[in-house]
Formats: structure tokens, sequence, C-alpha cells
């Protein structure tokens, strides 16, 4: 349970925060969305490189030690954010939180799972994610509930220095909650049982020999294109709440709301699909949560939704949402059925993060520059655009991928007959 907690609550001030609160967030700050997405694509750069040295980093000092030190910073980091710092200073703070999220916390996060999880790996790790995804959805509803009661009854008339006021108290909430999830991992996790591995630090960080045996695979290239595809989708949930406000005339907290509903469809697609994967496949899981990240691109690009038909925007976003986390939660699911040695495990997620993970470079300036160019509901149309174009690339990978695995398959038990005669 601590893991749970500490696993998301390092993340509210990066991610969350602008994700529920992003139109107060955008006017509070004063910046555009291509500044906003400028900040997270240098967030992605560090952690692109982060997800390399992280794993090193985790064997080389005590993870349960490197997961506390990373939210003490992270943490730390939003006291400067309380302050509404200047664009400047926004920036190097999300940069400065790639490094104690991924460098610092994420490989540390990732050993202790699988050593607590034992034997037991899919259900731990299931449970992990899905317990993120409550954690967030719970702690996400409550923050719009005291953002709410923080303003003025009727919240259009709210100053700008109450708006201000108040997204001030909910970054110090998540800053404090950071300091308690700390505090979670430092009583109740314990220590690695394996011994650190003091010759990590001396050995290089890349092992070329198995990045060179990886590189050969066709499937796993294919399985960083579907990532990638996927990671595409899981990027545009940023952008819910403020489509609620330019596209409906939502509030700030009636848009707030909108952007809490996607975080309560994310641990009801992690059970469903990992059911779904169990009774069928993991590629027809794939395949069905692409189509239906598609559908809900499609209904949203063409500009279907209009004001008034309420309970259709629900059901968009809803099913939407539910398409794009059941992607996030089979992003490496099909890495066994890739055929990877299990000595190369590791080289292959290195360089599956890498490219698959780029979205967090390059989706935030893109998704700004489309919003600022055409403000209005034509904005966020020609982003869900961009959502449906990944999302059927990401569909036609996974046939690929399906094919490709399928034909090893075919051509080992013919070696093998062949061998056997």
């Amino acid at each position: 349970m601590s893991l749970v907690i500490v696993g998301e609550a390092i993340f509210l001030l990066p991610f969350v925060l602008s994700r529920v609160f992003r139109p107060t967030f955008l006017d509070v700050f004063g910046i555009s969305n291509l500044q906003l997405g400028t900040a997270f694509s240098l967030y992605g750069v560090v952690a692109m490189f982060s997800y390399f040295a992280g794993g090193p980093l985790a064997d080389r000092f005590s993870a349960r030690r490197l997961i506390v030190t990373a939210m003490l910073f992270t943490s730390a980091g939003g006291l400067l954010m309380a302050t509404i710092p200047a664009l400047g200073w926004l920036t190097l703070l999300y940069a400065f939180w790639g490094l104690t999220t991924i460098f610092l916390f994420w490989g540390a996060l990732i050993k202790t799972t699988r050593e607590l999880g034992n034997s037991n790996q899919g259900q731990t790790f299931g449970l992990l994610d899905g317990g993120r995804g409550l954690f967030a959805a719970v702690l996400s509803s409550f923050s719009v509930f005291v953002f709410a009661a923080l303003l003025p009854e009727d919240v259009a008339s709210a100053t700008f220095e109450q708006r201000s006021a108040a997204l001030s108290i909910i970054i110090l909430i998540f800053s404090g909650l950071g300091l308690v999830s700390a505090l979670l991992v430092w009583f109740f996790v314990p220590e690695s049982k394996e011994p650190v591995d003091v010759h990590a630090a001396s050995r290089p960080l890349i092992n070329l020999q198995s990045l060179k045996q990886i590189s050969s695979m066709r499937a796993v290239w294919l399985q960083a294109l579907i990532i990638l595809c996927a990671y595409v989708a899981y990027k545009s949930t940023d952008d819910f709440s403020l489509y609620a406000r330019d596209a409906f005339g939502y509030n700030e907290v009636q848009a707030a709301q909108i952007g809490t509903l996607s975080f309560w469809m994310r641990p009801i697609a992690a059970v469903g699909v990992g059911f779904l994967a169990d009774k069928l496949n993991s590629q027809g899981a794939l395949l069905g949560s692409f189509a239906v990240v598609m559908a809900g691109s499609l209904v949203i690009s063409t500009g279907v939704l209009v004001p008034g038909v309420t309970w259709l925007l629900f059901m968009t976003i809803a099913a939407t949402s539910a398409g794009i986390y059941g992607l996030r939660g089979l992003y490496f699911s099909t890495l066994g059925e890739a055929r990877v040695p299990l000595a190369y495990t590791g080289a292959a997620v290195g360089l599956v993060s890498f490219i698959g993970y780029t979205p967090d470079v390059f989706m935030g300036p893109l998704m700004g520059y489309l919003l600022d160019r055409t403000p209005g509901a034509i904005g966020h149309q020609h982003v869900f655009t961009v959502i449906f174009a990944f999302g059927l690339l990401g569909f036609i990978t996974t046939l690929l991928f399906n094919y490709t695995i399928n034909y090893a398959k075919k051509a080992h038990v013919v070696r093998a007959a062949k061998v056997s005669e």
C-alpha cells in the first residue's frame, strides 16, 4: 500500500495538477499551452536518459532510500511551485522533476515492487497500477472539492488572487501528501533482501552486446512503436479539462470534474483489460483498446460533440479514457511474446522505453501549438485528429506484431520438426 501511494504521489505535482486544473493552471501562471508543453518536453528529455541510468542506480544504492529521497526532493519542488514562479523557473522545475521522478525513483520502485511480489509478479504489478489509479481518482476528486470550497459560490466571479491562492493551497496539499508517502515508505517498506551490487557503479550503464542482440529483433521495434502510439493517446488526457472549458463553456470547477472523470476510468480499465488479456491474449486486448481510442478520438475530432449534450460528452471521455488506460496497462505485456531472452530483458525495456516514451518530448509542444494556433473547439479537434492517427498506427502495428510473432512460432516449430527427423 505504501508503494501504491508513493507510486502516484510523486507524479501529483508534475502531471496530475495540470491535468485536473489545466484551465486554472494556465491562467494563474500566465502561460500558453505551448509554453507548458515546452516545460513538459524538457521533463521528457531528462526522463528519457534517466530511464537508462536509473536501473543501475537502484542496483548500486538502497532502493528504499532512493524512493524516500526522490519523494522528498519532488515535494520540495512543490514549495517553489506554490509561489507561482515565472516561466523560466517553472520550466527548470520540470527538468528537475525529470531527475527526481525517473532517475532517482522509477527504477527503485520497479525493483522494490518486483522483490516484494516474489512469484506473483502479474498480480503485484497489476495491484500497483490499479491501486495507483484508484488513489489518483480519489485524490483528484478530493482536490476538486477543496478547490471549489476555496472559491466563491459563483465560481465565475472569483478574482485572479482568489484563484491563485486556491491553486497554491492545492499545490501545498500535494507536496504534503508527498512527504507523508515518503514517511510511509521509510517505516513500512523493508530494505532489499538482495545484497546491493557494489560493483554496479564501475560497469557501463549500457551493455552493448545485449543492445545489439535486441536491436536485431523486429518484434522489439514493433513493441516500441506500439508503446509510442499508446503513450501519445495517454498524453491526450492532459487536454480533457481544457476541452470541457473551451468547447462547452464549463467553469473551472466543472472542467476539473471532467478531468477527474478520466482518472476514475483507470482502475476500472486496469481490471477489465487485464481480465480480457487473460481470456483472449494481449494482442486482442491491445487491438480492442486502440479501436476504442480511435472511436472516441473520431467523435471529438469531427465535432460531433456540441454544447447541451452533456451525457454524450461524459460517455465519450469515459470510453476514450478506458481505452487509453487499457493500453497503459498492457504496455509491456508483449515482452514475453516477443521472445526476448530473459538475460536481455533490462536492455529491451531500456530500448523500448527510450523510444516509446518520446511523446513526453514532442506531444506537449505539439498539443500546445495546435491549441494556441486555433483557440476554442477547433484546436481540440485538431489535437484529437492527431490522437486518431496514432491510434490507427498503433492498431496496424499491433497487427504486424501479431503476424511477426506467429510467423516466428511457426518457423520455430518447423525447425524443431526438422531436428527431430
